[in-house]
């Protein structure tokens, strides 16, 4: 005996199996037998159900019902033919199955057959006491492998038997006929008569369906299906009536449309509006209407005014099948003008504003909230009391109002006074023009010492124009010329109020739009990237000028409680958390920090450092910040240049710049740094390395880039030697721990650009990183020692003014610590974002380590990332 024979069971299914073991064959058995007799049955009638099945959904459809008599009966005859020959083809092929087949499959998913082998018998050996027991064994080994016995499966495909899947257009074509088919189709099929006449079960018949509103939403009805009494539908809904038979035959009664009450037309449509019965025949429905209900407005707060000036009312909205659009109409509330000035005379008529709303773009449109936003500071009604009613349509144009909200238009806010006082006139040349030679009275008396009064002597001549136009044109101006006048005096209030900041903020917020723009619609990485960096150029030459102007000011009048006093590296981090947001796909959180960015800008001091910045020990935490940003500027080229030998054109995250904010993330370099047209120390590109493209290069080429990195390093030393030689603090411990950290950084630079010159880019990077670490501690002891002098200063100061404590702030506006210290002991980082950061870079770090198929010089280099931080 052998397993691998495939045994063959008698059809008498005679076994000799124990008891025990048949009951546990008894179910696994009788499953196979039972799939047996499915796969015969499937594959022999197969045909039979298939054309049973097209000729159901023919019937379904109506198709026999539009025979004629003879048509009708030669379709019935292919059909009973057909079938005839499918019945007769699959008993051809059937073959009854035997429960020895069930015990055979059965027995061919087990190992060895044991069944088959249950029902042998020893051959030879059996009078051998010895043969005879390993007989017995080996019955025993296959009976307990017979009770793991499972059912198996039937195979019930029939893709060689029906290639062309002839099964499933017959399965697809009962589906359209139950979806788009009826019952009553069956009733109207004609049955062919002995005397050549056509009659029908049911005689004249119709069908009806009610079409509802496409706004609603709510699905076609067929009358057929409808069993309710009353049927209650949408207004504005549509029946529709189609009759079969002889003219006539069916009359059709209606009370629900401005129609004809009675009708016998073949096709008849009604627009349901009002609660009615319509009859068909014998049959009736009753008609309920549910009504469409206008929206439901609700202003849910107060006009409030936003930093840039921007009205904002928050609103709410709901329907029952959706709002479609909201408008906003403003209307000027006479009766609450304070009637004083020139607003004594009765205001020229002016049409209301109404402007759309801007809604959510996706979401629910029934039930939702939102913001009424918009700019209306140049607007005549800006500044004076306003009534404000929100209006939602649907898709019906009906419509649903807010209560009025009285208020102050909100407009932008002028601190100047002298600004402000020309926004009042200009009020009220718009209010009634009128009010013309009194404007111009007003504004010769503002003007009457400009050496006083006037900074720019440019504004005061622009000013004197308007006053000549509006004393030439008088009362009698057209509205061309009163809108020319109205604008020439918004933009005298503007530069009179913002100064030289006037074209740096408007380029500033332009920047903002593009690129909140930009990040709302996917622009790409590039484009992203370009407008980042526009927005990093306008954003210095605006905090550049506001220093500038902030400078002219006196210190004790600079700062308010409703401005926030920030510095030019506090701006660049935002910026920068910014672009590190969007480099990650957090669009949503980048476009979060822009509106915050944009509200800060608003209102925004700049801080220029503590206690009498501008000095000498200032003035080299400058210089030395620069050179170690030069430096850091250096080490990225560096390691793009060693990734670009290797043909990696990025630069790992783990690199960080020296405020701990990750570089070669695809960003864009900062104005400044990396540029051809910022030069540092020493007249060289601080971006000469960093425009190489990122293919491998060539021998020579990498010659090239070494010594061209080699040159910077070297005008890097001479330019910190400089600065070492104007180092402050002499003789003080801290100057002194600067000096040596200086002379540390120095030598560093020595070795990396010795190391440039021989190619060798791992040393030049641990070079770099060494100077880059010197650097810091000799700016942290430098700024140790700047501090020490402050407390001094600070001492003698409070000894001889009492009030000096109180003005004894530092960058972020806090108060002075103990013992005249600047900075707080307190904690001011309110979340654990920057150490969440932190440990961002280090499991990148670490993951590029891991990473065994880099370069051996980029993994020495993460290796000493690890081992220092």
């Amino acid at each position: 005996m052998t397993d691998d024979r495939r045994p063959s069971f008698p059809a008498d299914d005679a076994r000799p199996f124990d008891p025990s073991l048949a009951r546990a064959l008894r179910w696994p058995l009788g499953l196979t037998f039972a799939g047996l007799w499915a796969e015969r049955l499937t594959r022999a009638f197969w045909p039979l159900w298939s054309l049973a099945i097209v000729l159901i959904a023919l019937a379904l459809l109506g198709f026999f019902a539009a025979l004629g008599n003879i048509a009708l009966w030669l379709a019935l005859g292919v059909g009973v033919c057909a079938l005839g020959a499918a019945l007769v083809g699959g008993i051809w092929r059937f073959q009854r199955p035997l429960r020895a087949e069930a015990l055979a499959r059965v027995d061919a998913t087990l190992k060895g057959y044991p069944l088959a082998t249950l029902a042998d018998a020893q051959a030879i050996g059996a009078q051998d006491a010895a043969s005879a027991a390993v007989w017995q064994a080996h019955l025993a080994r296959m009976q307990a492998r017979a009770r793991t016995a499972k059912p198996v499966e039937p195979d019930l495909r029939l893709s060689d038997r029906d290639p062309y899947s002839l099964r499933y257009v017959a399965l697809t074509a009962l589906a359209v006929a139950v979806l788009f088919g009826s019952l009553d189709r069956l009733a109207q099929t004609a049955l062919p008569q002995g005397n050549g006449a056509r009659a029908t079960l049911s005689g004249p018949s119709f069908e009806g369906w009610i079409e509802p509103p496409a706004y609603t939403g709510a699905p076609t009805r067929y009358l057929a299906d409808i069993t309710e009494q009353p049927v209650a539908v949408p207004a504005a809904s549509t029946l529709t009536l189609r009759l079969y038979g002889a003219p006539d035959a069916i009359t059709v009664t209606q009370d629900i449309a401005d129609a004809p009450r009675d009708s016998r037309e073949a096709v008849q449509t009604y627009r349901i509006e009002r609660v009615g019965t319509v009859s068909v025949g014998e049959e009736s429905w009753t008609f309920t209407l549910t009504p469409d209900l206008a929206p439901h407005m609700v202003a849910m707060g107060a006009l409030t005014r936003k930093p840039s000036g921007e009205m904002a009312l928050p609103y709410s909205v709901s329907d029952d099948y959706g709002v479609t659009r909201v408008q906003a109409r403003i209307s000027l509330d006479v009766a609450a003008v304070d009637r004083r000035y020139g607003f004594e005379i009765a205001p020229e008529p002016r049409e209301d504003l109404v402007l759309d709303v801007a809604m959510p773009i996706s979401g629910d449109r029934r039930v939702f909230e939102s913001d009424f936003v918009e700019n209306l500071a140049q607007h005549p009604w800006s500044g004076l009391p306003v009534s404000v009613t929100l209006t939602g349509f649907d898709a019906g144009d009906q419509a649903g109002r807010s209560e009025p909200v009285h208020g102050i238009l909100p407009g932008r806010r002028f601190f100047d006074p002298l600004a402000g006082a020309v926004i009042d006139v200009r009020r009220e040349v718009l209010w009634n023009r009128a009010n013309a030679p009194r404007a111009a009275q007003v504004l010769r008396a503002l003007s009457y010492k400009p050496e006083e009064i006037f900074d720019d002597m440019s504004v005061y001549l622009r000013l004197r124009s308007a006053v000549r136009q509006i004393e030439a044109e008088g009362a009698s101006m057209s509205d061309a010329v009163q809108a020319d006048i109205a604008q020439a005096l918004w933009d005298i209030a503007a530069q009179l109020e913002d100064g030289e900041l006037a074209d740096a903020l408007e380029r500033l917020r332009r920047a903002q739009d593009r690129l909140s723009e930009a990040i709302r619609d996917g622009a790409t990485d590039e484009e992203i990237a370009q407008l980042m960096q526009e927005l990093r150029a306008a954003m210095d030459d605006y905090v550049q000028q506001l220093a500038e102007q902030q400078g002219e000011q006196d210190p004790s009048e600079s700062g308010s409680d409703s401005q926030m006093t920030m510095n030019g590296d506090q701006v660049q981090e935002l910026m920068d958390r910014i672009q590190e947001l969007m480099e990650q796909g957090r669009m949503a959180e980048a476009a979060e920090l822009m509106d915050v960015l944009r509200e800060l800008m608003e209102n925004m001091q700049v801080a220029q450092g503590a206690g009498g910045q501008g000095g000498q020990g200032q003035q080299a935490m400058n210089d030395l910040a620069e050179t170690l940003r030069d430096q850091q500027e250096l080490n990225d080229d560096t390691f793009s240049d060693l990734q670009n030998q290797f043909g990696q054109g990025t630069q790992p995250q783990g690199q960080t710049d020296e405020q701990g904010s990750p570089q070669g993330q695809g960003q864009p370099p900062q104005e400044g740094e990396g540029q051809g047209s910022s030069q540092g120390p020493g007249g060289q590109s601080g971006g000469q390395s960093g425009g190489q493209s990122g293919a491998p290069q060539s021998p020579g080429d990498q010659g090239d880039l070494g010594d061209t990195l080699a040159e910077r390093q070297d005008s890097l030393r001479r330019e910190l030697n400089r600065q070492s030689g104007n180092l402050p603090g002499a003789g003080t411990a801290e100057g002194d721990a600067a000096r040596d950290a200086l002379e540390r950084a120095g030598r560093a630079m020595d070795e990396a650009q010795q190391a440039l010159r021989d190619e060798d880019y791992a040393g030049a990077l641990d070079g770099q990183a060494q100077a880059m670490e010197a650097l810091r501690e000799g700016m942290r002891s430098l700024g140790e020692q700047q501090q020490a002098q402050n407390q001094q200063q600070g001492a003698q100061g409070q000894a001889g003014d009492p009030s000096a404590q109180g003005r004894q702030r530092d960058p972020l506006g806090r108060s002075a610590g103990a013992a005249g210290q600047l900075g707080s002991d307190e904690n001011m980082v309110q979340d654990e974002d920057v150490y969440r950061r932190a440990q961002d870079l280090l499991d990148e770090i670490r993951k590029r380590a891991g990473e065994r198929e880099r370069p051996q010089e980029e993994l020495d280099y993460l290796k000493r990332l690890l081992d220092r931080f």
